[in-house]
């Protein structure tokens, strides 16, 4: 066949074919009687076998090594292939990821793309006080895009507290924009990063955040729940209440959990929910000795009759402790029926 044949059965075009020719990848066998190349039916054969390798991201001189070295192993070179095309998947992610998070920023002038592509250098460097410098100045504002999933990502990822905490921050000042892809790190298969999630829900203001955390309130990690009921506690959400008194029955954040539930016990209708809450877990089978403790305590500080009538009958618990704690709780509200 002619060079014009071979290009349109093959798809390659005449130009390509020539520079096959140059480079001794691709030689037609034979010449026609005008000089034009004449390719054999073996030459169509490499010429696919040039094109099936090419297809596979080899450049045209590992090509010619493949077809001209008869020691030439394919598995090696597909176990190659297969490294080399997942590390530029990395690499093309890690660019598309960038790309994307400089358009969420939304900025409007080339400087803003500087600054931007500044701040994410910052927030992915090595140096703990490097990220925590540009977290402190991404929640600063100053009239510049702040790329908030950079900073909801960076959340999810960052580990040292100090940073973390930074972080978070910078993240309350932007509202509640990153809400939903920190919502998404609640489900995560690591612990550490459904903690970080939950954690940095809890300082953003808003509407969302509430919404999210009500919904971590039911989630199966325990520290998801804690954290979301404290968080929700210091926001006057009477839906922590039963989470709360989990976690001073369980012991986990137990302090903390009787300090949401004192705050939460401001009105009288309140308190004595939250009273009868913990006075109903005092007599169950599965509450042991410690945990008796523990609510006696926080029935200390809860005010009202509910509590008090409890801490009555507490004050004569076979337990020491427990009727010691009752018994100097009452006598600090005096004797309130």
């Amino acid at each position: 066949m002619l060079i014009g044949e071979v290009a349109r059965r093959s798809g390659v075009s005449a130009r390509m074919l020539r520079h096959y020719d140059r480079i001794g990848l691709v030689r037609p066998t034979g010449r026609s009687g005008t000089g034009y190349r004449k390719y054999s039916p073996d030459d169509v054969r490499r010429l696919f076998h040039v094109e099936c390798l090419r297809s596979l991201g080899l450049s045209l001189r590992d090509v010619g090594r493949v077809l001209d070295d008869p020691g030439f192993r394919s598995p090696d070179l597909v176990d190659d292939l297969v490294r080399e095309t997942r590390d530029r998947i990395v690499r093309e992610t890690e660019l598309l990821t960038r790309l994307r998070l400089i358009s969420a920023a939304g900025p409007a002038e080339w400087d803003d793309v500087f600054q931007v592509v500044a701040l994410l250098q910052d927030l992915g460097s090595e140096s703990p006080r490097r990220r925590q410098r540009a977290a402190l100045a991404s929640g600063t504002g100053d009239g510049e895009p702040v790329p908030v999933e950079a900073l909801a990502e960076a959340a999810l990822a960052e580990s040292d507290p100090n940073v973390a905490g930074a972080i978070r921050w910078a993240l309350a000042q932007s509202g509640d924009a990153g809400t939903a892809l920190l919502a998404a790190g609640l489900d995560a298969a690591d612990p550490g990063v459904r903690e970080r999630a939950v954690r940095t829900i809890a300082e953003i203001p808003g509407d969302t955040a509430d919404a999210e955390l009500r919904t971590a309130l039911a989630h199966d990690d325990p520290a998801v729940r804690g954290y979301a009921a404290l968080a929700l506690g210091e926001r006057g959400s009477a839906d922590a209440v039963p989470v709360l008194v989990d976690m001073v029955v369980t012991g986990r954040n137990d302090a903390d959990a009787a300090d949401a539930l004192a705050g939460l016990s401001g009105d009288p209708a309140s308190a004595a929910r939250i009273a009868t809450a913990l006075t109903d877990r005092l007599p169950l089978p599965t509450t042991d000795l410690p945990a008796r403790r523990r609510l006696a305590q926080a029935l200390t500080d809860v005010p009202g009759p509910v509590s008090t009538r409890a801490l009555v009958a507490l004050s004569s618990d076979e337990d020491r402790a427990v009727a010691v704690t009752a018994t100097y709780a009452l006598g600090m509200r005096g004797t309130e029926g």
